[in-house]
C-alpha cells in the first residue's frame, strides 16, 4: 500500500477573514484545522483594514492567550510597503510585536518605481528585521514596482541577505505571466512559504481589474483557471501554504467558519494532487 503523503502546514491568511481581528482570527483558524494563522498589522492601502497591535496592549495580550490556548502559531506579519521615503527604524514596533508573536515572516511589497533605491531599501529592512527572526519575503504583484518573480528574484538576489525571500502567490504568479522556469531559479533558502487561491482564466486588463480581484475575488483550489498543480509541483515539496482566499460575495454568504473550512479542504485537496503527480513521475 503506498505511502500517505505528508501535507505541508497551512496558515489561514488574514485576507481570507479580513474583518476578523488576531484573536478572532487564531480562534477560527483553530476551529477549522489550520495550523497556522497571518496576521494583517499595517494595511494594504491607506485606510485599509489593519490590526496595529503595536497599537493596542489589550488585542495583544488577547492573542497571545488564544495562541497559548488553541496552539495556533503566527505565521506571517502583514504588511510593510517599500516606497520611496522607506525607513525601516519606523517599523521596530512592528519587529517586536512580531518577535512576542512568534512569527517567522514578514510580508513585503515594493512601491519604489528606482529599482537602486528600492533594492537598497529592502536591503536594509531585511538587515533591522534580522534580530527579530524574521524573514522579509518580497511578493510581486502585477500592479506594484515589483510586477512579476523575475523582477522579485533581481532585487533579492542584489540585495543578497541570508533572511531575504520571494513570495509566490498563486494568482499574482498567474496574473504576471510568471514562468515555471523562473521558479526553478529560485534558491531554495529563499522561500519560506507559498500562498494558494484561485481565480478565472480571464485575467483583467486594468491595475484596478487586478486589485479588485486578488483582493476581493479570489475563487477556492480548483474552481478556476489557474494551473495550480504544476505550480505547486514546482515549489519544494513541504513548503507551508498561506491560504489567502478572499471573496467578499461568496465569503459572506458561507459565513466565515463555513468559508475558512471549505478553503482549508480545497487547498489541502490541491496540494494532495500535486504531490501525487510528483510521486507517480518518480
Amino acid at each position: 500500500m503506498p505511502a500517505t503523503p505528508t501535507l505541508p502546514p497551512f496558515s489561514l491568511s488574514q485576507l481570507t477573514a479580513l474583518d476578523h481581528s488576531p484573536p478572532q482570527l487564531v480562534a477560527l483558524a483553530a476551529r477549522c484545522g489550520y495550523g497556522f494563522a497571518g496576521v494583517r498589522l499595517l494595511p494594504a492601502a491607506p485606510g485599509g483594514i489593519a490590526y496595529a497591535l503595536m497599537d493596542d496592549a489589550a488585542m495583544l495580550r488577547e492573542t497571545l492567550a488564544r495562541i497559548a490556548d488553541s496552539g495556533v502559531k503566527i505565521f506571517d506579519l502583514e504588511m510593510i510597503r517599500i516606497g520611496a521615503d522607506f525607513e525601516p527604524s519606523r517599523h521596530a514596533a512592528f519587529f517586536e510585536v512580531g518577535q512576542r508573536l512568534g512569527a517567522q515572516c514578514i510580508l513585503v511589497a515594493g512601491d519604489d518605481p528606482d529599482r537602486v533605491r528600492l533594492t537598497a531599501s529592502y536591503a536594509r529592512l531585511c538587515d533591522a528585521a534580522r534580530p527579530y527572526g524574521l524573514s522579509c519575503d518580497l511578493e510581486f504583484m502585477p500592479w506594484t514596482e515589483v510586477r512579476d518573480l523575475a523582477s522579485a528574484l533581481d532585487i533579492v538576489s542584489a540585495a543578497d541577505r541570508d533572511n531575504g525571500g520571494v513570495l509566490v502567490d498563486a494568482l499574482h504568479f498567474d496574473r504576471s505571466a510568471s514562468r515555471l522556469d523562473d521558479l526553478a531559479r529560485v534558491p531554495r533558502q529563499w522561500l519560506h512559504y507559498a500562498q494558494l487561491c484561485d481565480g478565472p482564466a480571464e485575467r483583467p486588463t486594468t491595475a484596478a481589474g487586478l486589485i479588485h480581484a486578488a483582493r476581493c475575488e479570489r475563487l477556492l483550489p480548483g474552481e478556476g483557471g489557474i494551473d495550480l498543480v504544476d505550480l505547486w509541483r514546482a515549489l519544494p515539496a513541504g513548503l507551508p501554504v498561506g491560504v489567502e482566499i478572499p471573496n467578499e460575495v461568496r465569503a459572506p454568504q458561507l459565513g466565515a467558519e463555513a468559508w475558512a473550512r471549505a478553503a482549508l479542504a480545497a487547498a489541502k485537496a490541491t496540494v494532495l494532487r500535486a504531490l501525487a503527480a510528483n510521486a507517480a513521475q518518480a
